[in-house]
């Protein structure tokens, strides 16, 4: 496994594979979560290549940037161990050298959601994700429906900008209670961590009553709310109800819906979030 951080050492090196390549971005601090894209990417392509990149452009002023769990020698050995061919780690002066001035920006859908709570957010992710997919040049790039409008970004970004590159959305992986893993899951004391399962839960009783033929979004977005609330170190930012493919509020789900929630427990902040579909149910 070679580790570049310069672009030109991972130009030399991406020149020397022959046949696909499958990208994996990550920020570090990796889990199964990471693994399982490692894991399908190796499976659909002849090449692995994994990115770990803590990208401030997409950090708030007042965020975790600085304390965003690290560490790239456990990083390394799992990779190594998982396959990949190459990693690149570059650093801020790799990415926004002096002078930088140019950005990737997708307009309507990051405007809601997550976009909505943090302005600027999608901005620093599609633009590094544009330069990741520009240093790596794969023919897939993988991505988990954990950050489900991430995804949904940057499946437009890829569309409206002609990329030749197959983007791979890959399931969810929760731990074995139900919280979905994050390297963020590292914030939590013991307390919090006991509570944040309950995320999970909510989404799983709501998808339950879809199940049962309850249509109503105000109905079932109140429902996930009640559970939320029904723990005391719960402080829920939004529960949405929403179309899978447009993140546009529903006001009664017909045959698809995104149901997705921001949560803070203490000074963490959890999202979490299940797709419905009347003819499979996909979570």
């Amino acid at each position: 496994m070679k580790i570049v951080t310069e672009l030109a050492e991972l130009r030399v090196a991406r020149r020397a594979l022959d046949g696909s390549v499958g990208l994996v971005p990550t920020m570090g601090y990796l889990h199964a979560g990471h693994l399982s894209l490692v894991e399908r990417a190796k499976r659909e392509n002849d090449h692995v290549i994994a990115t770990i990149y803590v990208n401030p452009t997409q950090f708030e002023p007042d965020a975790d940037l600085d304390s965003y769990p690290r560490d790239l020698e456990r990083d390394f050995q799992l990779l190594r161990d998982a396959g990949v061919a190459i990693v690149w780690t570059p650093n801020d002066q790799v990415m926004y050298p002096a002078g930088y001035q140019t950005w990737v920006e997708v307009t309507e859908i990051t405007q809601l959601l997550e976009g909505a709570q943090r302005p600027g957010h999608f901005k620093g992710v599609t633009t590094i994700v544009t330069k990741l997919f520009n240093g790596a040049q794969p023919d897939r790039a993988y991505f988990g429906q954990k950050d489900a409008q991430q995804v949904a970004v940057i499946s437009q970004m890829t569309r409206d900008l002609m990329l030749p590159i197959d983007i791979v959305i890959c399931p969810l992986v929760r731990e074995a209670d139900g919280l979905a893993m994050s390297s963020r899951n590292a914030y939590l004391t013991p307390s919090q961590r006991q509570a944040a399962p309950i995320l999970g839960h909510s989404l799983s009783a709501a998808i339950e009553q879809l199940e049962n033929g309850e249509r109503n979004a105000a109905a079932l977005q109140q429902h996930i709310l009640q559970i939320l609330r029904s723990e005391p170190l719960t402080d829920p930012e939004y529960v949405s109800i929403a179309h899978p493919d447009t993140l546009l509020e529903l006001e009664t789900v017909a045959d698809a819906a995104l149901l997705s929630m921001a949560v803070r427990i203490g000074k963490t902040r959890l999202i979490d979030n299940m797709i419905w579909r009347a003819n499979e149910n996909d979570l």
